[in-house]
């Protein structure tokens, strides 16, 4: 299954990764598509990055009427901005926050995994910039756990399926 892998452990929480997604994208200004934060939990510090999931059964994608939101040839979660009516469906109806209305467009947007860099053979802009490694996106295989394990600080408690695997 291709997806985002994350060892959480290995995180320094530097935001190299936030950094370079947010540039590559060209992304206004409180406008992310990968976001890093901190939380406290059981007496220790866990750092999480965190983007779009690319969801198995993906709400944002059940949510949209015009298939703007759709799955992309690589099982991805895609968007197709000439599509897109901007009724922000797709923005409510994600429980990650992965979803954002431009304020350029007034279209939804989202990350797309750097289909066009991964195209090219390169990794996701994100995956390039992380300074340990914690972050990648590869091939993996399905048994090993994945957000919807991890308490709910990390992540809400959804039906998505959500593909990201957290290493621990």
């Amino acid at each position: 299954m291709l997806r985002f892998t994350y060892e959480m452990k290995k995180c320094i929480a530097c935001q190299a990764c936030q950094v370079a997604c947010k540039d590559k994208n060209h992304l206004e200004t409180g406008t992310f598509f990968r976001r890093v934060a901190t939380f406290a939990h059981n007496g220790t510090f866990v750092h999480f990055s965190g983007g779009c999931h690319h969801c198995e059964d993906a709400a944002c994608i059940k949510a949209c009427q015009t298939q703007a939101m759709h799955r992309a040839d690589d099982f991805t979660v895609a968007h197709d901005a000439s599509k897109c009516i901007s009724c922000h469906a797709c923005v409510w109806s994600c429980p990650y926050g992965a979803v954002s209305i431009s304020k350029k467009t007034d279209l939804a947007q989202k990350c797309n995994s750097c289909a066009d860099l991964r195209a090219s053979g390169s990794k996701p802009a994100c995956v390039q910039a992380c300074l340990t490694h914690c972050l990648d996106f590869q091939e993996t295989a399905v048994n090993v756990k994945t957000v919807n394990e991890y308490p709910e600080f990390l992540a809400p408690k959804t039906i998505t399926k959500p593909k990201t695997m957290i290493i621990n």
